[in-house]
């Protein structure tokens, strides 16, 4: 049932602690969403579950098996995208594609480099070394290089940064797409919004989850303001995120007559976040 499993996972830097704890279970076929702010530790537990870092302490399964004790048989079945890419830089963006995909022994591998490059908008550059790529088009070949051996599961560290709003929506519809043929997706990302298209988000802050849940669950924790203009006359009120606090806050105008509009407009989902994370930091 589940691609992630984590309990008590520590990782320490000398007495520098990067991980201080951190539980966590992601079901498979999902999207995953990992946020949270500059040290937070998200690129040490991608590391850690992909076998990169070997854990202080506490028990990790990836696909059930341990990252850093089958890191062999693990990484035939995981894609992973670095936060900076680690590529070739004279070689080419599909001979560095072609290389990774060799290295995992794909099927087809020249129809599932074409497949990929076209996929990541790199096919007008794919002749092209990579040290002449601008960064965003170098993070593109590295998602490439994630997604060519059909993983089971995806592990992508900031997959959309510097890449333009179409691209971004979509490598986003690709995402879904492959978590509804069973791939899982381990996301971590700055962006808002793209959290919002994940099934599960965690807010990682000093080492620890400090909540996990579903984003449309988080964004309800957050609060909205309310604006009935009756009569002419404006009332405004700050009421709760949920639908039940928007369906209370009415029940007493009963939408007479006399009710011209309504408007609600609630805290963005980043909002509630930096809430979240100023009132665990007090």
């Amino acid at each position: 049932m589940y691609a992630v499993e984590v309990s008590g996972l520590v990782r320490r830097y000398g007495r520098a602690e990067a991980l201080g704890g951190v539980d966590l279970r992601v079901p498979e076929g999902t999207v995953f969403g990992l946020v949270g702010p500059n040290g937070a530790g998200k690129t040490t537990l991608i590391k850690a579950l992909v076998g990169a870092l070997r854990p202080s302490e506490g028990e990790v399964r990836v696909l059930g098996l341990r990252p850093f004790g089958d890191r062999a048989r693990l990484r035939r079945q995981i894609g992973y995208m670095p936060q900076a890419p680690a590529l070739y830089e004279d070689l080419s963006a599909r001979d560095n594609v072609g290389f990774f995909g060799a290295a995992h022994r794909t099927p087809d591998l020249r129809k599932r480099t074409d497949e990929v490059l076209e996929l990541t908008n790199l096919s007008d550059r794919a002749g092209d070394p990579v040290h002449k790529l601008s960064g965003g088009m170098k993070r593109r070949v590295s998602l490439a290089c994630a997604l060519v051996h059909q993983p089971r599961m995806l592990f992508l560290d900031e997959p959309t940064a510097a890449v333009d709003p179409l691209l971004r929506n979509r490598l986003w519809k690709t995402f879904r797409g492959l978590a509804g043929e069973g791939v899982t997706l381990f996301i971590s990302t700055h962006l808002m919004d793209e959290a919002m298209l994940c099934d599960r988000v965690s807010i990682l802050l000093g080492g620890r989850v400090i909540v996990s849940d579903d984003p449309r669950r988080i964004l309800q924790k957050g609060r909205a303001r309310l604006e009935v203009r009756r009569n002419g006359e404006s009332e405004e009120r700050t009421i709760g995120g949920r639908p039940e606090d928007l369906a209370a806050a009415l029940r007493p105008y009963g939408l007479e007559s006399g009710v011209e509009a309504v408007s609600v407009e609630e805290d963005s989902l980043e909002k509630v976040v930096l809430s979240i994370i100023g009132e665990e930091r007090r």
